[in-house]
Parts: structure tokens; C-alpha cells; sequence
């Protein structure tokens, strides 16, 4: 059987730095549903990010030793998959993403498209 290729994974502003924060445990759990998106399947522990209009963009959530850990990540880019950002839930109160990380992933998300653009003009430029 042959293996699929797997989409690039590219890190958005100080994402990596974020999740290299995080216990061993929850970087294992996050870092494997991001090897699962980077082979076009979808780890049970992702979901849809509300607020985002679809299943563009996604979250991981890995609950450890009484702490939430998120990672979001989209696959809105044909051929790349973009970390937003990494961060732990620190509100007790609900399971609503806090407004400042909702911001950034948005801050993030834009960035991410900008890159996309710059790669995918790259590569038009280059057939021509």
C-alpha cells in the first residue's frame, strides 16, 4: 500500500513556540492529530472552531492533569496546513474559546492567507 504524501505544516507567528510549552503528553497527543490533518484525515479530538464558518478552521483540545491545552489549526489552503496558534484554556467558566485567542487566531489566519498567496504566486510564476 503505498503512504500518502503528507501536506507541509507550517507554523504561524509564534505557534511552535506555544506548543513546545506544553507538557510531553499533550505535545505527543496534538502533534499526532496534526500528523493525522497532514495526511487528510481527521483526529477524533478536532473540531470545527465555532465562529469560523465551516470545518476550515479546526481545534485540537487535550485536557491533562486538570488543564485544557488547544492547538487550531486550518486546511482552508489547498496543499498546506497552517498551526494558528497553542495556547491553555486558563478560564474555568465554560467551553468558550477567550475573546484575545479568538482575535489572534484571526490576526493568524489572515497571515496564513497572505503566506498562501505569496507560495501559490510563487509557483505560478515559476510554470510560466
Amino acid at each position: 500500500m503505498a503512504r500518502r504524501p503528507r501536506t507541509p505544516l507550517i507554523w504561524v507567528g509564534s505557534s511552535l513556540k506555544e506548543l513546545s510549552a506544553f507538557p510531553a503528553e499533550v505535545k505527543q497527543d496534538i502533534g499526532y492529530a496534526l500528523h493525522q490533518a497532514q495526511l487528510g484525515e481527521k483526529s477524533a479530538c478536532a473540531k470545527p472552531l465555532k465562529g469560523f464558518g465551516g470545518a476550515g478552521v479546526l481545534e485540537v483540545v487535550d485536557d491533562f492533569d486538570g488543564d485544557t491545552f488547544r492547538a487550531v489549526y486550518t486546511v482552508k489552503f489547498r496543499g498546506f496546513l497552517y498551526v494558528l496558534h497553542a495556547f491553555q484554556k486558563k478560564s474555568r467558566k465554560g467551553s468558550e474559546t477567550p475573546k484575545a485567542a479568538m482575535d489572534l487566531v484571526r490576526d493568524r489566519l489572515k497571515a496564513a492567507q497572505a503566506d498562501y498567496q505569496s507560495r501559490t504566486k510563487e509557483t505560478t510564476d515559476a510554470k510560466k
